[in-house]
């Protein structure tokens, strides 16, 4: 029986399944999107940083993907930019689709890796550039990638987005060991992914996640 999102104190295929259905829930509710404008602190569109997303949680099950992962590199598809500065993808959205196509991309990108963490075996290792990850761990950054991600839209469009606390803590506790544990959950998200700061601790201008897990990192 599949696992409920919020169920255990592992990150599981179930919280990026929901990551993935409140961004694209949320995306759905957004009346005339501008998806030109600037997502936030990035230098990329609405658009492309929902492609860019897309492509993340692509790569994440691909890497996870092989018989035999590999362990010092990525699975060799060709990243491409359709502009200067725009984001190195395998996966584009046809712009003539519209809102309705791009949502489409993001879901189904989102269910690729909410499947292959379901049907990993927790012994299984593949290569990210912040350490060798298993199944945990990348669904781990696929929810981070969602939620950091929508927050970026979300400026760029001008609507709220407060993801669950208890999905950001467990990704927090999974992947950013140096992050405070007595701040608010989401804020100390914002603030361990260079978003914001939070009391007593500046915004970050460099920062990293950890992919091992913790008994593996170097």
């Amino acid at each position: 029986m599949p696992e409920e999102h919020g169920s255990s104190d592992s990150v599981t295929a179930a919280d990026v399944e929901y990551a993935v259905r409140l961004a694209v829930t949320t995306l759905r509710g957004v009346e005339a999107p501008d998806w030109d404008a600037k997502a936030g602190s990035l230098e990329w569109s609405c658009w492309e940083t929902v492609e860019h997303l897309a492509d993340d949680l692509f790569s994440y099950a691909a890497q996870l993907g092989p018989e035999s992962p590999p362990l010092d590199t990525h699975v060799p598809f060709v990243w491409s930019r359709k502009k200067p500065g725009g984001p190195a993808n395998v996966v584009f959205a046809d712009r003539d689709a519209g809102t309705a196509g791009l949502l489409q991309v993001l879901e189904a990108s989102g269910a690729l890796l909410t499947a292959i963490v379901r049907t990993t075996p927790p012994t299984v290792r593949s290569h990210h550039v912040f350490g060798a990850a298993d199944a945990e761990g990348f669904a781990a950054m696929g929810v981070v990638e969602t939620l950091v991600h929508m927050h970026d839209i979300a400026e760029g469009l001008g609507f709220g987005w407060t993801p669950d606390a208890d999905v950001c803590h467990r990704v927090l506790t999974r992947l950013f060991p140096y992050a405070p544990t007595d701040s608010d959950r989401w804020p100390t998200l914002l603030w361990a992914t260079g978003r914001a700061e939070i009391p007593g601790r500046p915004r970050l201008t460099a920062w990293r996640w950890h992919g091992a897990p913790a008994g593996e990192r170097r």
